[in-house]
């Protein structure tokens, strides 16, 4: 990718159940994509601050947030830090927790972050890629991400109960369509916390793809360790471990990312 695309590609990562290393898969997806010589941004939409935590820095020491740019009309590039994985990243704080109502009442409140993307542009801020990490909720803020994306990416982990939330996510993006970004478009389901010993794995990837008409992002991530020890240090996998399966597997995703954006 010589040329660089003027407008950068927004992903929102979204399922409002937990547990399906969804944070882990933005962290990871990011630092690929970085080492693949793009320029990335990631958005901490999650007041849990689970992102911003496993990228090194504490909450708790942050003055301003990604609250103060939704909320408050604070410029996002005051806000943005540079990270040891080679990804920027705009934190949240439990302070987020509050966005949801104050957005609530506000005229346009889907569209503030697409607002937000749409000022780093024209402010000469330029990214490759902008991965939206969304709360475990279908609330306003998930919905505002959906709103400024090019594509939902879903992670999910390959036991049969956590596909059911699926349908939910899908209807909220059903919706987003119609009313707010009629160009949004589900990129797929990644697999996640994958054990490929087993049978059931393999079965509950084959149904979600048939249910749900949904292409499956290959290759799936397996479940593994290190993924446990990686937010502990404050850095993403593909640093605290560079050559295991899990790390080897979210740089094969992000390639297949890139290319799935250049179609």
């Amino acid at each position: 990718m010589s040329k660089r695309d003027p407008r950068p590609h927004v992903l929102a990562v979204a399922n409002q159940k937990g547990g399906v290393a969804k944070t882990t898969s933005v962290a990871s997806i990011g630092a690929a994509l970085a080492e693949l010589g793009q320029k990335v941004l990631l958005v901490d939409l999650d007041p849990q601050s689970c992102l911003t935590f496993s990228l090194g820095i504490d909450p708790e020491d942050l003055e301003i947030s990604v609250h103060h740019v939704l909320t408050k009309g604070v410029d996002a590039t005051e806000v943005i830090l540079e990270t040891d994985d080679g990804v920027d990243l705009l934190p949240a704080t439990i302070e987020l927790a509050r966005a949801e109502a104050d957005l609530l009442t506000r005229t346009g409140r889907e569209h503030v972050i697409r607002g937000v993307v749409e000022d780093l542009s024209a402010s000469g801020t330029h990214y490759d890629w902008i991965l939206l990490d969304c709360p475990p909720s279908l609330g306003v803020l998930t919905v505002a991400a959906l709103t400024a994306a090019d594509g939902v990416l879903v992670p999910l982990q390959c036991e049969t109960l956590s596909h059911r939330g699926v349908g939910q996510l899908l209807d909220t993006v059903h919706d987003v369509r119609r009313f707010t970004n009629r160009d949004l478009e589900v990129w797929g389901v990644l697999p996640t916390l994958y054990d490929g010993r087993t049978n059931h794995a393999r079965a509950v990837l084959d149904t979600i793809s048939e249910t749900y008409d949904l292409e499956v992002v290959e290759p799936p991530i397996p479940k593994t360790i290190k993924f446990a020890e990686a937010p502990a240090a404050g850095r993403s996998i593909l640093a605290t471990s560079r050559t295991s399966k899990g790390a080897q597997a979210y740089r094969e995703v992000a390639g297949n990312l890139m290319k799935r954006a250049a179609r």
